[in-house]
């Protein structure tokens, strides 16, 4: 390789293009050996590589481009592999055996693999370049929706498909008023039949989006600052001269599907198929035999695949191949389960019939909103289907269609309530499938391979984990849906040993986190070494200190980096900030409901210009402050404290936030006073250390402008009260939240999410969100009513005081440390000089400080808890440099 770089002297794997599949082909080679004998280089042209573009609506949410990356460390601290990112592959010499890229990079190769993925399609409507006009790809795409997006009202998204319901829930993650414009007759239509379309709709536009099916947008419409002012609609099919209906908006999403990115393989004469597609065999290869193509920019098996799995499939064939294995690539149909604005979509199989003698069962609950139709064989069995509304008993109805389950005699009984489907689909239904079936479609991983990795594992150590199964087979390390699956499979073969399930926290406890909640809380003990000389043995490790340290915070309220317990907490905790990943720390104050007074907010952008920071609102309606050095902390909050701000513990496993809408303030529809609410509900919780962070909303109507029921805690107002909704989480794996309670006046609705995060607190796991803590609970939804509402365990009043105990001894944190010069001492980059860390630079960018960054190759990622310096470990400055 020639041009930026070191030559190479081994034979070089070249992968152009840096996305999903093309970070996986890397990952597989690596471990395949690979690099014993190659060096591999990746060239990708987005900023950040490796990112996990399903789950790009998480940065809607809070999250950050650091949590969708799907880079393995030690794959990319492999001396033989060079990550490029930010550059593009211009030119394949197929001759010469030689790309070129725009940076005037020269990279000589054996062989080369094309994973330039797939670009959005945008229809030939005329105005689409107008400016307010975007697509929804890329973490790029997704900066410039959400920075047009600020203090506009109303998005139009073009496509009603997955791609399309993904970008409006993003625009309305925003704040803003969304309509969806779809050219078939329902949305969805790849997927569900007309009847599923029609009922997704239904619910779609229950959630305050509007909805236009059977819809062509004829034409963007520019204002008189030349950006989008309007849209043009008319009926689908409609002769050009007809009149067409203008439909106000300020910005315009073309979310209407994706094309094969084939554009290098056409310039350097590779075949491609006739509406797009690298044309490759069994193998993957192109039709240079130097060369393969996977992923979406593939025509493999004469299609091509929009969907990762198969993606992953490519890959590993490549690897294999490039390794001399014999491998080869089959196309299937694979089974697909979303949850698009909190409402299940699946579908399996042969989902629309289209094959010979099929016919169909279909349960239709229009008061529930639900839609199950099967498609069976003529001979009865099932081969296919589609779930709205209720995807429960997806993993066992795709298992029987895919054969790796015995369809029943009757499949009607698999759709009725009380069937054997939906009583156990987790249990029963995956004790029945065979050994063939798939269980992690990302990694391609059957049940045999799981059954056989227990069983290894139990014979080797007398036990077997989820963790031991994933290192082993690779299982659940991709989308990680089918982590519950892996969980159960686990214990069955536990089970089948005689073997019980071990619910221990760590070595050094015998004890689950529900079971040291308790023995604290019975035993008075106030300390980690207490509690440890009483009930565990050996010194502790990074899983007990900080869970501990968790329980001890949320049942005594103490200053949490006082004496030991300042040396058991989490990285974040140790300086009461966010570390990034540039070394630097964020600072992000609390702002009650979003509610904030103009001095109060001129203090903040007066802290800011100060010292150099980024500034950031976040999807919790709270202003980030970030680049700040840990000797900068001090003075940062000192500021934020005479003006009247606490710590917002977005650094902590704690209650983050209460989002809110305006409500009967200011909003036309409200009919409860959600910004109130949020406010009292978010001074009452503050600063409450739980299992993981908790987040919460209060909307003031069903319109659901503030989101609640995708909250921890969510509450929508009622013309009788208020509704109360828990257990749904955002982020990488989305969850619709269940209805806890109905009509609630506020003081028993306080009361009861007292009863709530007080029951989560006590019972949940180390790190175990709401979602999957109520996911794993015996009874669901129905049994922590029973605990919650009802008091069925007489467990209420207890709840309530150890509450009412929180909210009496609440201090803020920040101000305590301010407070105290000796726990000022710690805010030090170095223990031998006040100077601040030269290794942290800041560059421009955008008219605001961002951290420079090696664009070259992702930095090798210590685990969290040894990144931190603590008491009893500091940096010392030696000639310069950072130790």
């Amino acid at each position: 390789m020639s041009g930026p770089g070191t030559p190479a002297e081994r034979p070089v794997i070249l992968v152009v293009g840096h996305g999903m599949v093309g970070n996986k082909l890397v990952e597989v080679l690596v471990r395949r050996g690979a690099t014993r004998s190659r060096d591999i280089v990746v060239v990708g042209e987005e900023r950040e590589g490796g990112y996990d573009r399903v789950h790009l609506s998480a940065l809607f949410d809070g999250g950050t481009p650091d949590d969708l990356s799907m880079i393995d460390p030690d794959v990319a601290a492999d001396p033989a592999v060079r990550i490029v990112t930010g550059e593009r592959v211009t030119h394949l010499d197929l001759a010469g055996q030689v790309a070129l890229t725009d940076a005037g990079r020269t990279i000589r190769y054996e062989h080369a693999v094309l994973a330039t993925g797939s670009y959005p399609f945008v229809p030939p409507v005329p105005g689409r370049a107008t400016p307010g006009c975007f697509v929804y790809r890329t973490i790029d795409d997704v900066d410039a929706i959400k920075s047009w997006a600020h203090g506009r009202a109303h998005g139009v998204v073009v496509g009603g498909g997955l791609l399309g319901l993904e970008a409006a829930g993003a625009l309305r993650s925003c704040g803003l008023a969304t309509e969806v414009v779809e050219f078939a007759p329902r949305l969805m239509p790849a997927q569900v039949d007309p009847v599923g379309g029609e009922l997704l709709g239904q619910r779609i536009r229950g959630l305050g989006l509007a909805v236009h099916t059977s819809t062509t947008v004829r034409r963007v419409v520019a204002g008189a600052d030349g950006s989008v002012a309007a849209v043009e609609l008319s009926p689908a099919g409609a002769d050009p001269g007809d009149p067409a209906d203008a439909l106000a908006t300020e910005m315009v999403v073309f979310a209407a599907g994706i094309r094969p990115r084939d554009d290098l393989a056409r310039a350097c004469g590779l075949e491609v198929g006739e509406r797009g597609g690298v044309v490759v065999d069994a193998q993957c290869r192109s039709s240079d035999p130097h060369v393969f193509a996977i992923g979406e920019c593939a025509l493999a098996g004469g299609r091509v695949h929009g969907l990762v799995a198969p993606g992953y499939q490519m890959a590993r064939v490549v690897a294999d191949t490039i390794c001399g294995v014999r491998a080869a690539f089959e196309a299937t149909d694979t089974p697909t389960k979303l949850k698009l604005l909190g409402v299940d979509v699946a579908s399996f199989g042969d989902a629309h019939g289209a094959g010979p003698g099929t016919s169909t069962v279909t349960l239709t609950d229009a008061a529930r909103m639900v839609h199950k139709r099967l498609v069976v064989d003529a001979a009865g069995a099932v081969v296919g289907g589609v779930l709205v509304g209720d995807a429960s008993a997806f993993d066992t109805l795709a298992a029987i269609a895919a054969g790796d389950a015995d369809s029943p005699d009757d499949p009607a009984s698999l759709l009725a309530p009380a069937g054997p489907a939906d009583a156990d689909p987790a249990g029963r239904g995956i004790a029945a499938l065979k050994d063939t079936a798939t269980i992690c479609s990302c990694e391609n991983v059957a049940k045999g391979a799981i059954r056989a990795a227990a069983a290894e594992s139990i014979a080797e150590r007398g036990s077997a984990d989820v963790a031991g199964i994933k290192k082993a087979t690779g299982a659940g390390t991709g989308c990680g849906g089918c982590a519950p699956q892996l969980s159960e499979l686990v214990r069955l073969a536990l089970n089948d040993n005689g073997i019980e399930m071990t619910r221990s926290l760590c070595e050094h406890f015998a004890y689950s986190r529900q079971d040291i909640v308790d023995l604290v809380r019975v035993g008075g003990i106030r300390s980690f070494s207490e509690l440890l000389s009483k009930h565990g043995t050996g010194a502790g490790c990074e899983i007990c200190k900080p869970t501990v340290a968790s329980i001890l915070a949320s049942l005594q309220g103490a200053y949490i980096l006082d004496g030991e317990l300042g040396a058991l907490q989490d990285s974040n905790d140790h300086f009461l900030a966010n570390l990034q990943k540039d070394g630097t720390y964020s600072v992000v104050p609390r702002v009650p409901g979003g509610e904030i007074t103009p001095d109060k907010l001129i203090v903040l952008g007066q802290v800011a210009q100060e010292f150099g920071l980024y500034v950031k609102l976040t999807g919790g309606q709270r202003v980030d402050l970030l680049g700040a050095r840990i000797d900068q902390l001090p003075d940062i909050w000192a500021r934020l404290v005479d003006a009247g701000f606490e710590s917002g513990h977005a650094y902590g496993k704690a209650v983050r936030t209460v989002k809110s809408c305006v409500g009967t303030s200011w909003c036309r529809y409200g009919v409860g006073d959600s910004t109130r609410l949020a406010v009292d509900l978010e001074l009452r919780y503050r600063g409450l250390r739980s299992p993981h962070k908790i987040k919460m909303a209060v909307s003031g109507c069903a319109r659901e402008c503030a989101e609640a029921q995708s909250k921890d805690v969510g509450v929508i107002a009622t013309e009788r009260g208020w509704n109360l909704y828990v257990c749904g989480n955002g982020g990488t794996r989305p969850r619709h939240a269940d209805l806890l309670a109905e009509d609630l006046d506020t003081e028993t609705l306080v009361r009861t999410i007292d009863r709530f995060v007080m029951f989560y607190v006590r019972s949940a796991d180390r790190l175990q969100r709401t979602a999957s803590w109520l996911d794993a609970m015996d009874g669901g939804i129905d049994h922590l009513r029973r605990v919650v509402v009802d008091d069925a365990l007489g467990l209420g009043a207890e709840l309530e005081a150890d509450m009412a105990r929180h909210v009496a001894g609440y201090r803020d944190e920040w101000a305590e440390t301010l407070a105290d010069p000796s726990r000022l001492r710690k805010f030090r980059t170095f223990v031998n000089t006040d100077r601040p860390d030269p290794n942290i630079v800041m560059v421009s960018e955008r008219g605001q400080p961002r951290p420079a960054q090696p664009r070259e190759k992702a930095p090798h990622r210590e685990p969290a808890q040894h990144r931190e310096p603590t008491e009893r470990w500091q940096k010392v400055e030696l000639a310069g440099s950072r130790r």
